[in-house]
């Protein structure tokens, strides 16, 4: 018989205590468990930086990944609606990516932060900043997405949760090629070519295992 350490049971009774005061939504954290969303981006999106000389950077909780052109964003909370038990929502607060190139001797660029999936209108949204702009607009639609592999959710007594799916066919919504063009100072051209490009996987992975030390919630927050 599996006994449960202290921290596990502190919060498995969190999770009760949340799900007993709502009657539709459980907001789980997950900043001191292992749960990952990786985000890989495709060639023809590596290709687009290359041609235009962008680089890209993780910041705040954000590291690189294993392979070119992946980035690992620590996944600090999951919602799951109560109704059938369905995930409706991901954040990975405290991470960012900063795209930025050179030009005529400037750094331009925009950076997107405290990433959140929204699983009811399938879109990823995000904090973005131009860089010099002195503003930041909060929670912007970035990417549209689809499911490639369908959703793994499985709960093991006592209320433990792994889960593991991949988001595929991420698309720039209207306001994110507005935002990456205008950060970027791309040339007119280059809109048709951002607009048309898939910008690759986010491969999302949960586990039961505590991290080491916890990453941090607060929201990431770029120099303006």
């Amino acid at each position: 018989m599996r006994i449960l350490s202290m921290p596990k049971v502190t919060i498995v009774a969190a999770m009760l205590a949340a799900a007993c005061g709502s009657a539709n939504a459980l907001t789980i954290p997950t900043n001191a468990m292992v749960a990952d969303s990786i985000q890989q981006f495709s060639t023809d999106a590596l290709d687009s930086f290359a041609t235009f000389k962008v680089t890209v950077a993780p910041m705040g909780n954000a590291t690189p990944g294993t392979t070119e052109g992946s980035f690992v964003l620590p996944v600090t909370s999951i919602s799951i609606n109560l109704s059938g038990l369905k995930i409706a929502g991901g954040a990975a607060t405290g991470s960012a990516l900063e795209f930025s190139r050179v030009r005529l001797g400037t750094k331009v660029g925009l950076t997107l932060a405290n990433f959140n999936i929204n699983y009811l209108t399938q879109q990823v949204l995000a904090d973005t900043t131009v860089i010099g702009s002195g503003t930041t607009n909060a929670q912007t639609p970035i990417y549209n997405f689809q499911r490639v592999t369908p959703l793994s959710l499985k709960y093991q007594f006592p209320l433990n949760i792994s889960m593991t799916e991949t988001l595929g066919s991420l698309y720039l919504t209207p306001e994110a090629v507005d935002a990456f063009a205008a950060g970027l100072m791309l040339p007119n051209y280059a809109r048709a070519v951002i607009e048309a490009i898939d910008f690759g996987t986010l491969f999302q992975d949960i586990k039961v295992k505590f991290r080491s030390k916890p990453v941090s919630n607060k929201p990431y927050v770029p120099a303006l």
